[in-house]
């Protein structure tokens, strides 16, 4: 049996460690005219991904429509050890802005604003970006009370305007407008996270032995190095001196419908680390923890191929280690065989929920 013993002390390397200028608004799936033309030169926009600035006046956030608000995009991201929410919220009033204009050149907002108030600086705000004739069209229809913008202050920017003609209203379109708006944010990002997985380039010597071996491409990060190699499995890792990011890849026979099930994925993911995933302690081996929190599992189409999706975490038995992981069992068109993809994480007392993200990003480049 060919396995991997790991030293989970991570700093040490001589082993292998264990792991447009103008405003362009739209409605939330269908476009309208430009608004607010402006030709002046403007910055580039900076920050992080995940991170959007909520623009609303001091008492909206405060009372049951900030709550609502905080309820929906701070919800919690699937499934990590330590709770971590899906977006990181940032607020600050208009005044706010004007007082620190560096504010104004963030990469995401999102402008929350009851225009029955006539004195609020935020509806103000909202009134002179969309105009007087697109609000009262917008009073007057039935459609989401919700808009989208571009480069208001910088260059890169994205802005959702979210609003209601009483603070009532206002909480039935953040709850409405949640999922095109979260699908939003997370499509604005895919070209940041693009960037940072892939600041290295491509490890094209990797990815070739991967496309012979278990006949796909992926696009393998320049960070990445191979661990093991066994003749159905390829096991790359990416190490830093504070995490451990693990993608494995494993190619099976198809011989039933049950292996594309929650039970048949979880079987090969627990096979593979009872196999090939131990620490230097007796009787040590990875597994699934689905008692601490569930897996969830779900059908998704990857790049036209059918997959299932599962999420949850992992711990070593009889040892305390433990981390999330993602993994997709795909049903290869081409042959009667399905392709098994694993990322798992090891990051002890750090946050997780990014890197996550950055497999799934790596995921979404496999194709037969």
């Amino acid at each position: 049996m060919n396995y991997l013993k790991f030293n989970f002390s991570i700093k040490n390397k001589t082993k292998l460690p264990f792991l447009a200028a103008c405003v362009i608004i739209l409605l939330l799936g269908s476009c309208a005219p430009d608004i607010s033309p402006n030709l002046g030169v403007k910055p580039p926009a900076m920050g992080v991904t995940n991170e959007i600035v909520i623009i609303c006046d001091q008492d909206i956030w405060d009372d049951y429509v900030g709550d609502s608000l905080r309820y929906y995009f701070s919800s919690a991201f699937p499934i990590l050890p330590q709770p971590e929410s899906v977006f990181d919220l940032k607020h600050y009033t208009p005044e706010a802005l004007i007082a620190q204009p560096i504010r104004k050149e963030l990469r995401t907002y999102l402008i929350l604003a009851d225009l029955s108030d006539n004195i609020s600086t935020t509806s103000n705000l909202l009134r002179q970006d969309l105009g007087s004739t697109k609000v009262q069209e917008m009073k007057a229809g039935n459609q989401l009370r919700s808009v989208v913008g571009r480069d208001k202050w910088a260059k890169g920017q994205l802005l959702i305007y979210l609003f209601g003609f009483s603070r009532d209203e206002l909480v039935k379109t953040i709850r409405e407008a949640y999922p095109a708006a979260a699908k939003r944010v997370n499509a604005f990002d895919e070209i940041q996270i693009d960037q940072t997985v892939y600041q290295k380039g491509e490890n094209q010597k990797l990815k070739k032995e991967i496309k012979e071996s278990m006949g796909i491409d992926i696009k393998v990060p320049g960070d990445y190095v191979k661990a093991i190699q066994d003749e159905n499995l390829i096991w790359i890792r990416k190490d830093y001196d504070d995490m451990i990011s693990n993608i494995m890849l494993h190619k099976l026979k198809y011989s039933s419908q049950k292996q594309l099930s929650k039970e048949g994925l979880k079987a090969i993911r627990d096979s593979l680390g009872k196999q090939y995933i131990s620490t230097d302690l007796e009787d040590t081996y990875m597994r699934t923890n689905d008692i601490d929190l569930p897996m969830f599992t779900k059908s998704i189409n990857l790049n036209n191929y059918y997959a299932l999706e599962a999420r949850g975490i992992w711990d070593i038995e009889n040892d305390f280690m433990g981390g999330p992981f993602i993994s997709y069992l795909v049903h290869n068109p081409n042959s009667n065989e399905l392709l098994y993809l694993d990322g798992f994480v090891y990051a002890p007392g750090k946050q997780k929920r990014d890197h996550m993200q950055y497999l799934e990003h790596i995921f979404s480049s496999v194709k037969f």
